[in-house]
């Protein structure tokens, strides 16, 4: 076999080869967190401190109407669940910027992993720590009202799965056309992740807002996964969940489709 020939099957890998990586890639990624257990817990601090502050706050400002029947804890806490994947997977990118300043990088690209594998690895590993955050923080606010549905919060984390892997690849295809220009990263992400979180209603119900606010948050693929984790949470399957389920895949679809094309286009 060429090396050409080598070249066009790391390019072109098969569905089980990308799986395959997938696992050593995520499992190199999740060596972290599992050394160091304390930052897990850690970064549970921040959604407490939303939830325990916050929480009472918006339900004495915005009043119960708003949140469709529903107890500010029971609506809130699915919004934060969600941003804690926001802000985690839209940062994937922060971490390879590391390792293409230290060239870590070049050597992982020298084996002959996938390239969908390394971002879907990354995200998968960004989405892993999640599902032990959602289902502690749902577990502590048990006492507080929180009506907990094991089986529908599962499949909400696992739609929150497909969204990150999306938004992980394109904080990937980000972070490698920002190269030694780590500004443009930090810009780029910033100014993007805030607007789409509040025109989501991750913070306060979208229905209090103008119109403008209104037809703004339809074209937010961010809107329809929080509604969906409302819905989930609450207990309930239905159109929000599909809607939800949709524009996740999509999200993840766009994601990988950059993303390769950026590390092809950085490779070559």
């Amino acid at each position: 076999m060429s090396v050409q020939d080598v070249r066009d099957v790391v390019k072109r890998p098969g569905l089980v080869q990308v799986l395959h990586d997938t696992k050593y890639v995520f499992w190199r990624e999740m060596l972290l967190p599992l050394r160091d257990p304390f930052s897990l817990i850690f970064s549970l601090l921040q959604p407490l401190v939303f939830l325990g502050l916050f929480g009472p706050l918006l339900g004495s400002t915005v009043g119960a109407p708003a949140f469709g029947g529903q107890s500010t804890l029971q609506w809130f806490l699915p919004g934060v669940v969600v941003m804690i994947a926001l802000f985690g997977t839209s940062m994937t990118g922060s971490n390879l910027q590391y390792e293409l300043m230290t060239g870590s990088y070049e050597r992982i690209l020298a084996s002959p992993l996938s390239r969908s594998s390394l971002m879907i690895g990354r995200a998968l590993k960004e989405w892993a720590p999640l599902v032990v955050q959602g289902l502690l923080i749902s577990l502590v606010c048990i006492p507080f009202g929180f009506v907990f549905y094991p089986l529908h919060v599962l499949f909400g984390l696992v739609i929150l799965g497909i969204f990150g892997i999306g938004l992980g690849a394109l904080s990937y295809a980000l972070a490698l056309v920002s190269q030694n220009k780590e500004w443009i990263f930090w810009g780029v992400q910033q100014t993007l992740l805030f607007p789409l979180m509040i025109l989501s209603g991750i913070m306060l119900p979208i229905e209090a807002g103008p119109d403008w606010m209104k037809t703004a948050s339809w074209f937010n693929p961010l809107t329809y996964l929080v509604n969906a984790e409302r819905e989930l949470f609450a207990g309930n399957i239905g159109g929000h969940t599909l809607l939800g389920l949709l524009a996740a895949s999509v999200t993840a679809a766009v994601g990988l489709v950059v993303g390769v094309r950026a590390i092809n286009r950085n490779i070559s």
